[in-house]
């Protein structure tokens, strides 16, 4: 009988990524509704160290998987790992990253344990009564929500995006480590990995900050994310922006909140000529203070705007880099 929540934790040269420790958190409201356990599977090459990090962030038990083809993310290899986990413990339910890495896994292991796979969810609930995931993501361009259940087939799995998950933490460092070997499917994996080139982004990504200074269609053109730069600065920011500047050409893509953007929960979000869109809305509407400013007093971005200023930004944000600058260096004299 299916049992049991499993989180595919994801590593990079041994560290566990943000997405692993949201997904636990998750997972661990989801068992406990349920009356079941949360299981990370940890994959790679000398991590077994990291496992304790899991159990602090809501894992009871974590499966290592350790080989020195586990180095580095091969799609073949790591499913067939995973596909090894799953055969031999039959989860109930499956969660992954909606990563490069998670988008290019789970479908693969879905495909061959013949289960459903739901992408991009934004939500996950257990069904009081039938006792099934609720899996509920964007549908039809953003547009509407749609909620899935997978009925027959098991495990019920599905990707969420980094961000969407908040993590939690507990006063717990112990938990049961099951080390595991499965086989490889070949002898030699199908697609060889010669090299890996990192390149260095001096950005900070956008799901990590605590101040988000975010520009819109209002700005009116990539010389108005230019004028943001010294606000951002003397707010210790990063800058994001709506869809509609991403397809403007104005500000890159890695830098888009939104559904088919990036789902971020700063502590101050400044949306400066957004409208708020429904699509951009469900990806920072979480954040802790949002400030807006829109020259359209009946624009959405007001409806989930802690404070909102009806006006040209043109004119209000230097006056607020101006005031925000003597205030900082006010604190400094005192």
């Amino acid at each position: 009988m299916s049992k049991d929540i499993y989180v595919f934790i994801e590593q990079r040269d041994n560290k566990i990524e943000k997405v692993g420790v949201e997904l636990l958190g998750k997972a661990r409201e989801l068992a406990d509704d349920l009356g079941q356990e949360v299981v990370g599977m940890l994959i790679g090459e000398d991590v077994k160290d990291e496992a304790k990090i899991l159990f602090r962030h809501g894992a009871d038990k974590v499966i290592v998987v350790e080989d020195e083809r586990l180095k580095e993310f091969l799609s073949e290899d790591y499913a067939d790992m995973v596909y090894g986990i799953i055969d031999k413990y039959d989860p109930e339910i499956v969660l992954f990253g909606a990563t490069s890495i998670g988008r290019d896994l789970a479908p693969n292991l879905a495909a061959r344990i013949h289960t459903g796979l739901t992408a991009d969810c934004t939500k996950l609930e257990i069904d009081e009564e039938s006792k099934l995931l609720r899996m509920t993501r964007p549908a039809f361009g953003g547009n509407l929500m749609a909620t899935i259940v997978c009925e027959d087939f098991r495990p019920q799995m599905a990707t969420v995006r980094p961000g969407v998950m908040p993590s939690i933490e507990r006063d717990k460092e112990d938990g049961e480590i099951i080390e595991e070997k499965f086989e490889f499917s070949h002898a030699q994996p199908k697609v060889r990995l010669k090299e890996v080139l990192k390149i260095e982004n001096a950005k900070k990504d956008i799901t990590e900050a605590s101040v988000l200074v975010s520009g819109g269609r209002g700005l009116g053109g990539p010389e108005g994310f230019d004028a943001l730069e010294g606000l951002a600065k003397e707010l210790d920011a990063e800058i994001s922006s709506s869809r509609a500047a991403v397809d403007s050409g104005w500000i890159e893509k890695s830098q888009q909140v939104g559904q088919t953007g990036k789902t971020v929960r700063p502590e101050l979000y400044l949306a400066l000529g957004i409208s708020g869109a429904i699509q951009h809305l469900a990806g920072m509407e979480d954040s802790d203070l949002i400030i807006a400013v829109n020259k359209d007093a009946n624009a959405p971005i007001f409806d989930v705007a802690d404070l909102g200023v009806v006006g040209d930004l043109n004119a209000i944000v230097p006056k607020l880099e101006e005031l925000i600058k003597k205030e900082r260096e006010l604190s400094e004299q005192l």
